[in-house]
């Protein structure tokens, strides 16, 4: 968990250090791919993730998972990166990369970066991920009941 702690430290202090480029990049009707690659510099060329790593196949599962980026911290046990941008809620994005990281042999972490806000047209918010993200995903944790093979989440806002 140590490690896992110290990679999110520098992934919230890169997000507040770029605030002002990342306003540039999120505006109504942009591309997620440009949010993406704006993280890229930090995750895969300073911390050393892997982008679009296909994870470890699963018996019985039929899947290819291949998140957005993946950190090896040991034998089966890594970080899931994902980007979320428009999709996030309304397409539940944010309950399908949980679920990546619950079924990855590979993974047992996932750092899932997401707006505070969606824009509407005229600047105005849509919706607000970061919040609800927080709180659905937050619903998996806490609870013997509901618990997943996921031993942490950390949720971002941009």
């Amino acid at each position: 968990m140590q490690a896992v702690d110290a990679l999110a430290a520098r992934l919230l202090a890169h997000i507040a250090s770029t605030a002002d480029e990342i306003a540039t990049l999120h505006v109504h009707n942009a591309k997620s791919k440009a949010i993406q690659d704006h993280f890229a510099v930090l995750l895969r060329e300073e911390l050393g993730f892997g982008e679009e790593v296909v994870l470890t196949p699963q018996t019985g599962l039929v899947t290819q998972a291949r998140p957005d980026f993946f950190f090896t911290l040991a034998a089966q046990r890594g970080i899931i990166a994902e980007v979320e941008r428009g999709g996030t809620m309304t397409n539940n994005h944010d309950l399908k990369d949980l679920w990546k990281a619950q079924v990855a042999a590979d993974a047992h972490h996932l750092f899932l970066i997401v707006p505070h806000n969606n824009w509407r047209e005229d600047g105005s918010p849509r919706e607000r991920p970061f919040l609800t993200v927080s709180r659905r995903l937050g619903a998996f944790f806490g609870d013997e009941r509901r618990e997943i093979d996921v031993l942490s989440v950390h949720v971002f806002a941009y």
